[in-house]
């Protein structure tokens, strides 16, 4: 694993290289390598498998960090693969070459955080907000509770209860036990 990412690191300036513990290393690359070191990884390294891919919104920073989970079986191992992206013009090339399954991921991330992966098939189509029109849900400066005080009626409240005292009175009133 050591060679690996030393090599990685000259050939593909990968940097922030940390064990997270045994079998998890985390690793940084820039944006326009992205690809070129997945496919690597993928073909060259054995990380064949595609967890799954999610972002991290550092609004304070100005970036989205994209979050590609890699497996590779022969070695238990597994890789994530960081790239910081400008959350300004949100857009990554798309994977969905390397790892047929990664349109889905990409899907979401379009229409969650409002980043978009060129050429990536049906990237456009609504996935799982359907006629949405609000900015993407999960960027941090979507206002979950202006969003909910707008969109949603108030209502009561559920009360509290003791659970103790709702199982003695209620679910168990004539098992007896201490009061």
């Amino acid at each position: 694993m050591n060679s690996m990412l030393e090599r990685l690191s000259k050939e593909f300036r990968v940097t922030d290289i940390t064990e997270r513990h045994p079998g998890l290393t985390t690793l940084t690359a820039d944006k326009d390598v992205a690809e070129t070191l997945l496919r690597e990884l993928r073909d060259r390294e054995g990380y064949t498998h595609l967890n799954f891919m999610t972002a991290i919104d550092y609004i304070e920073r100005g970036v989205f960090t994209l979050v590609y989970m890699l497996h590779n079986y022969a070695t238990k191992s597994t890789l994530s693969v960081h790239v910081n992206i400008d959350r300004v013009n949100a857009e990554m090339t798309s994977i969905h070459t390397l790892w047929a399954q990664a349109w889905t991921y990409q899907r979401e991330l379009r229409e969650l955080w409002g980043i978009n992966f060129p050429g990536s098939p049906r990237v456009e189509e609504d996935f799982c907000l359907e006629g949405w029109e609000e900015i993407p849900p999960m960027r941090r400066e979507f206002d979950t509770v202006e969003y909910c005080e707008r969109t949603f009626t108030s209502r009561e409240g559920r009360g509290t209860v003791n659970p103790r005292e709702h199982m003695a009175e209620i679910i168990f009133p004539n098992r007896g036990g201490d009061k």
